[in-house]
């Protein structure tokens, strides 16, 4: 299965919510944003990230409402000492009225404590299926990825055998070409047609572009094979692609033909596309 690296994942369960985000990099990099109390869960998560996937740079973002992380404490000391200076007090001034609990709602910051604290197990599982769903998404998108690449494959693949029924055009008229230089050069005078061919044998061993071709077939082959095994293939894609640019970048240097150099370009060109669709693989 092709995963790519581009993905979204979110689930909300109780006030929690967790939103991963991925693109693609070069190496797994995470970065967590979520409230100081959690703290105790940046590595956890990290590590949980790290069991899933193999690379990407993630974003994870975990909110909590200040209402559902909100602990509340009553410091039942500080009331009984509240109460009885106010009633020692109205003993004293001798205050008329009930003191009972509505006296003490407009002082409630002064013993009541608020302290932030949620349940880990519970951020937990929201994060554990935010990055399913991130999976998921990932998997999708890799699933098309994968499907361009073989159309693209398929592409080059075609613009390799042109090049192999060109190369066969070409070299025979390597002769001919070097037959008609030479009567230039030599302004009539006798020529030996068996040196002609020694000459134009070694320019066809020079310019011969087979095994380059053969190469290329094979390193088209091994990407789809590798491409259809799918798992963790992204930088062994990206290898094939530049032992398949080599390889055109070779013929293209032996090529003494127009239209030749012409297929050789936009063989590049495709491998160009190819790989920038590969970056994006897992």
């Amino acid at each position: 299965m092709v995963q790519s690296m581009t993905g979204f994942g979110r689930a909300e369960k109780d006030g929690c919510r967790a939103e991963v985000r991925s693109v693609n990099h070069r190496y797994l990099e995470v970065f967590v944003r979520m409230p100081s109390y959690l703290s105790q869960l940046d590595i956890p998560l990290r590590n949980m990230v790290k069991g899933c996937f193999a690379r990407g740079k993630f974003d994870i973002t975990i909110t909590i409402p200040e209402h559902a992380s909100a602990e509340l404490s009553v410091n039942t000391d500080l009331v009984r000492k509240i109460m009885a200076s106010f009633r020692r007090l109205q003993e004293e001034l001798s205050i008329q009225g009930e003191i009972d609990v509505n006296t003490l709602v407009n002082l409630h910051d002064m013993f009541i404590e608020t302290s932030e604290k949620y349940d880990t197990e519970a951020v937990t599982e929201v994060f554990t299926q935010a990055l399913d769903d991130l999976a998921k998404m990932r998997t999708r998108e890799g699933e098309t990825l994968a499907a361009e690449l073989l159309s693209m494959t398929e592409s080059l693949r075609e613009m390799n055998e042109s090049v192999k029924e060109r190369c066969a055009g070409a070299l025979s008229g390597i002769t001919g070409k070097f037959s008609e230089r030479l009567k230039t050069l030599l302004e009539g005078r006798e020529i030996d047609e068996n040196r002609i061919l020694q000459e134009a044998a070694i320019i066809a061993a020079k310019m011969d572009i087979s095994e380059e071709l053969v190469r290329i077939e094979s390193h088209i082959n091994q990407f789809k094979e590798v491409l259809a095994k799918g798992g963790i293939i992204g930088r062994k894609l990206d290898f094939i692609l530049q032992e398949l640019n080599r390889e055109v970048n070779t013929i293209a240097s032996k090529s003494g033909d127009y239209d030749l150099a012409s297929l050789t370009v936009d063989m590049k060109t495709e491998i160009e596309k190819i790989r920038e669709q590969v970056q994006n693989i897992q």
